[in-house]
């Protein structure tokens, strides 16, 4: 296994080794709290451009299935982990961590301090970063962090769309799939900024026949299918690099197709009301998020991948802040007091992660029944 540095923005180097892969990878540094997932977190299409730090210290223990991906391939650009295991022991096992990596191009570092990489992120931010086998001197990697693309006004949603339409009406086959499926009663368009597979299974086991768009599509084409419901996923990059997207969602708001949005896609929405978007410091993402809901002041226990939020302060009066984040008081929900639109920061689809936000996927079908279609 070679020797490996990962070399950040501010002059910062860990020494590592190479577990998977070799080469050189450039991407923003972050970390995910998560004990368990690593396979829906590299599949996931909002790592898009993101080296993932995970900070649990034994990743690869139960290696890798066909059926748990949440994407066609892993998206993060490398993957760092305190000890990758020697064992993959679990029935569902088709390959080991090591060996999907290496079949995706994808460079992970092991026998690395992860807390002290977590600590400099929640101390200094999130940054630039470069990961190397082969250029082994830290002041050529240091700078070439710096000169790297950071994901501030970049659009690495469009990177991970769906190059063209399509139909998915696959309710999935893993151990929480249902029994039977109901015929379907609600035609969804869905706006693929980046989208999670389990976002699609859901909506397909509540009884809806899911048409996914591509980023890039127009309001006219996704009116043109005359869905019952309007749904924008996540995504990764910054949301006001893409505003060709924002005006396709307010165009299909204001033809009062009910909306819901999870994550970029609320971010999106918040831009398409009027609000403003802007980086958090180090991001929210892992399994184990407290969320209040002001309507009812329960507390859920969220999944949660974002690094920018929308600004509460610069949302209109007809929009509603529902739900915040506990530790840091950041949007984390929203709903339109006119228009039958809502949407949330978190990952209610629990890929990895807690079921307690289930019930928006239900509210969302309430919404289609409460404002059906002409």
């Amino acid at each position: 296994m070679k020797k490996a540095l990962i070399a950040l923005e501010d002059g910062t180097v860990f020494e590592g080794r190479a577990f998977a892969g070799h080469g050189e990878v450039y991407g923003e540094l972050v970390f995910n709290t998560s004990m368990t997932g690593y396979q829906e977190i590299l599949t996931d299409p909002s790592y898009n451009g993101q080296i993932v730090t995970l900070t649990y210290p034994l990743i690869g223990n139960y290696g890798i299935n066909d059926e748990d991906v949440e994407s066609w391939k892993p998206h993060a650009a490398g993957l760092i982990v305190g000890e990758c295991s020697r064992i993959a022991s679990n029935f569902r096992k088709t390959k080991t961590l090591p060996e999907y990596l290496i079949k995706n191009h994808i460079l992970g570092v092991d026998h690395v301090d992860t807390r002290a990489i977590t600590l400099h992120i929640r101390s200094l931010g999130a940054m630039k970063c470069v990961m190397s086998t082969e250029d082994l001197d830290p002041q050529s990697l240091v700078q070439k962090a710096k000169d790297s693309p950071g994901l501030v006004g970049r659009d690495l949603a469009t990177e991970v769309s769906a190059p063209k339409r399509f139909t998915w009406t696959d309710p999935g086959h893993g151990f929480d799939a249902p029994a039977t499926v109901p015929p379907p009663r609600f035609k969804v368009a869905a706006l693929d900024c980046g989208m999670k597979r389990n976002q699609l299974r859901i909506m397909v086991r509540l009884g809806c026949t899911v048409e996914v768009f591509p980023a890039t599509s127009s309001a006219a084409e996704i009116l043109a299918y005359q869905p019952d419901g309007f749904f924008v996923s996540n995504g990764p990059g910054d949301p006001s690099a893409v505003p060709q997207v924002v005006k396709t969602i307010m165009d299909v708001v204001n033809a009062r197709i009910p909306t819901f949005g999870i994550c970029f896609g609320h971010q999106l929405l918040g831009q398409a009301f009027g609000g403003k978007t802007y980086k958090l410091k180090f991001g929210h993402r892992g399994g184990n998020q407290p969320v209040m809901d002001l309507t009812t002041r329960k507390v859920e226990i969220t999944s949660q991948n974002h690094g920018f939020a929308v600004d509460i302060a610069s949302l209109p009066p007809e929009v509603e802040t529902t739900h915040i984040n506990l530790n840091d008081k950041t949007s984390e929900g929203m709903r339109h007091t006119k228009l039958p639109v809502f949407s949330v920061q978190y990952h209610p689809e629990a890929a990895p992660g807690p079921h307690d936000a289930a019930y928006l996927f239900h509210r969302f079908i309430k919404l289609m029944e409460d404002h059906p279609r002409p």
